[in-house]
């Protein structure tokens, strides 16, 4: 899962070196932490958010195979 996050996000944005993915596990979910350069934020968005819901669309469609509930969070 984090492969296919970063393949997506990397190439979206001018500085593909300050991508990082965290990673935060309980029993029943996974919360993917994303975070980018300041000026990168608005490319991953995008315009009303369409961007950043297609990111997620993709992970979560992923994520069926999985027992747990996945989200991802864009942070700074």
């Amino acid at each position: 899962m984090e492969d296919l996050i970063l393949a997506i996000v990397k190439p979206l944005v001018d500085h593909p070196e300050d991508v990082f993915l965290r990673i935060d596990e309980t029993d029943s979910n996974l919360v993917y932490k994303l975070s980018v350069n300041k000026n990168d934020m608005g490319r991953i968005i995008g315009k009303q958010g369409r961007i950043a819901k297609a990111i997620r669309t993709l992970v979560y469609a992923a994520a069926i195979k999985n027992d747990k509930k996945v989200r991802l969070e864009i942070v700074e």
